[in-house]
């Protein structure tokens, strides 16, 4: 079941084409390795903001582990050069560590539409779009595909409620969206703020969100009072004090743990702090090989 849902939204959107004939320069059917310099960006590629923290974390599992998944490119004969499709962060971090050349697999799309349904598709599977970034790809598949939101969520794999709010972002004033990409603040701290219907507030809030790190659960909460007829003046000294840092051993740790295993790790602990949970975070199939791998070494 997982597997069909992981492979599906590309086929519901674009029907697949019949099989060629003979196998073709253009579209070999196994993945292959390329240098690197043959690889030029993607002209319509969805990605805004690169993380230069998350790009050298990932630069440095890519040199530790290897790519865990290939990057998806198409081929140009005439200047017998690949144009990258998805996955330009990996290739970036890839040059980071040193690479050489990357395995990828080559696809043709028809033409551009094709091409950005590759691009975002790929993209927002895998979960690698900040908000802001998903967002705007939500809105250029239903634009470009003249498709309703109840049929982006069948071809994307998720609930049409998701996509709605997701898409409400962009409601949210320039300097809030560039917090959300940035990783500022996350998407349900921008959907707590979507509840503030007066912008002055709204604005007051996002400041003080920011300024003070306060959780989703706060900034709802303030919200709410907000819209119960309160102010963030009213308040005067009483906004919730900062939140502690995390211990640094355990940011230390967490680091670790993600460079090792090539993935996004969470330590979380409760009052007592003998007692928690590790969350493993994978994003493909891929991904979750590769950390049964690490772990059964």
């Amino acid at each position: 079941m997982m597997r069909k849902a992981l492979g599906r939204g590309l086929e519901a959107l674009i029907p697949a084409a019949p099989p060629a004939p003979e196998k073709t320069e253009t579209a070999p059917a196994a993945p292959l390795r390329v240098p690197l310099q043959k690889i030029r960006p993607n002209h319509l590629q969805p990605r805004r903001y690169f993380d230069p923290e998350k790009l050298a974390e990932l630069s440095a599992s890519i040199k530790e582990h290897g790519l865990a998944q290939p990057i998806v490119v198409s081929y140009d004969a005439g200047s017998d050069t690949y144009e990258l499709i998805a996955g330009e962060r990996r290739l970036r971090a890839s040059e980071l560590a040193g690479l050489k050349e990357v395995e990828v697999v080559v696809r043709t799309p028809r033409d551009d539409q094709q091409r950005l349904a590759l691009a975002l598709i790929e993209n927002l599977q895998r979960e690698d779009l900040n908000p802001i970034e998903e967002a705007l790809g939500y809105l250029r598949l239903m634009k470009e595909f003249h498709i309703s939101q109840t049929d982006l969520g069948r071809v994307v794999g998720k609930a049409k409620s998701t996509i709605s709010n997701t898409l409400r972002l962009l409601e949210l004033p320039v300097d809030i969206q560039k917090a959300l990409e940035s990783g500022q603040l996350s998407e349900a701290h921008g959907r707590a703020l979507l509840m503030v219907q007066d912008g002055l507030e709204r604005h007051r809030l996002f400041e003080l969100a920011v300024a003070q790190q306060l959780s989703v659960r706060e900034v709802e909460a303030l919200a709410r009072q907000i819209e119960a007829g309160g102010t963030l003046e009213a308040r005067g000294n009483e906004a919730p004090a900062r939140r502690p840092e995390r211990p640094a051993d355990l940011v230390a740790l967490e680091g670790d743990l993600q460079q090792r295993l090539g993935t996004k790790v969470e330590i979380k602990t409760g009052k007592d702090p003998k007692k928690g949970s590790i969350t493993i975070h994978f994003y493909s199939l891929d991904d979750f090989d590769k950390v049964l791998k690490v772990l059964k070494k």
